[in-house]
């Protein structure tokens, strides 16, 4: 199910009218089922997955906090937390990485004069998995930290993996802000509504009204760039700069706006990063949920920048390789990410 479709306006609306009419313990449990039933409309042999995740997660969550608590072993503490890594990285590398690996696989024998027939993989990669997988590790990371204590409720740890506004394309969330944010009271509050529906329009309009038209422009010279030249191509590539900005703003403005609807402030993923004056500015201002998971959970616990020059500009060509790969899977955004991190 789209954002710009009808289907999930209808969805949205119904929730909203459904949320505040019920008392407020059950609040969660109303927008848990809209939730699945965004993503059984997406794609209902995948919520196999997304309700795998969210099991091992929560389950591995209780166990390191067993452990934590002193009523575990702690031996067994990091075995828990890298086996649910192994899981659930495991799924997004499966589906999304598959393919790329095998024809990875032949290149290298190729070179070496080998030639192996693979068969290509055809799987159609689960909606929103790159964000749900990334909000499933770092609660488990943050349980095993000891930042956060694990939720021992299992249905509200359900909504903060699958909540349908930031399923698509986040902000990602963290699960000490959203945990909390689900027990708290949310009474019927008009201007928080209104504040969420102009978001919603503003995002419609980027996406729809700006993304949308400039694709047009866009695809006509990138699907036949030997028919453009000279200021044509130059304006395509400047127009694909807005296109992507919009669309990507677009959808996190609708995911925030809908998000506000029901009383969830969610945090900004975008702060006009076209008008940042460095490489480093720009990422503090483009896609923030995301860089900031980057740096909260891959770029601190590779030593961050308390160590040697060598070792911190290491420490940023890998992690920005993993969020080249991240965005797409071809050598194009593996040389897109150490290109940024060289800048």
């Amino acid at each position: 199910m789209s954002f710009v479709s009808i289907g999930f306006l209808v969805l949205l609306f119904v929730t909203v009218f459904v949320y505040y009419e019920i008392p407020h313990q059950y609040q969660w449990a109303c927008l848990l089922v809209a939730s699945y039933v965004f993503y059984f409309f997406s794609g209902p042999v995948y919520a196999i997955f997304l309700i795998a995740s969210t099991v091992v997660t929560y389950s591995s969550g209780l166990l390191i906090g067993r452990v934590n608590s002193g009523t575990g072993n702690p031996k067994y503490k990091k075995l828990i937390v890298a086996l649910s890594l192994l899981f659930n990285i495991g799924i997004l590398v499966a589906f999304k990485y598959a393919d790329f690996l095998r024809k990875t696989y032949s290149h290298l024998l190729a070179l070496f004069g080998f030639s192996v027939a693979t068969e290509a993989v055809h799987l159609i990669l689960p909606v929103g998995i790159s964000f749900y997988t990334f909000q499933s590790l770092s609660y488990t990371i943050d349980v095993y930290r000891g930042d956060v204590e694990p939720e021992a409720h299992l249905g509200k740890y359900a909504l903060f993996v699958s909540f349908f506004p930031t399923l698509i394309s986040g902000p990602i969330q963290k699960s000490k802000d959203f945990l909390k944010k689900i027990d708290e009271d949310h009474p019927f509050d008009y201007i928080g509504v209104k504040k969420g529906v102009l978001r919603m329009l503003w995002g419609y309009f980027e996406k729809m009204v700006v993304a949308d038209r400039l694709a047009i422009l866009v695809n006509t010279v990138y699907e036949n760039p030997a028919k453009y030249h000279g200021l044509e191509s130059v304006l395509a590539s400047l127009f694909y700069t807005f296109q992507i900005y919009s669309d990507f703003s677009g959808y996190s403005n609708i995911a925030i706006g809908a998000a506000e609807m029901m009383g969830f402030h969610l945090a900004e993923n975008f702060n006009c990063p076209y008008f940042a004056k460095s490489i480093q500015e720009f990422w503090r201002r483009w896609h923030i949920s995301l860089s900031t998971w980057f740096r909260d959970y891959l770029y601190f616990p590779l030593g961050g920048s308390r160590c040697s020059k060598f070792r911190r500009c290491l420490n940023v060509l890998i992690v920005f390789t993993v969020c080249g790969f991240w965005h797409g899977v071809s050598l194009t955004f593996l040389f897109w990410g150490l290109l940024h991190g060289i800048y």
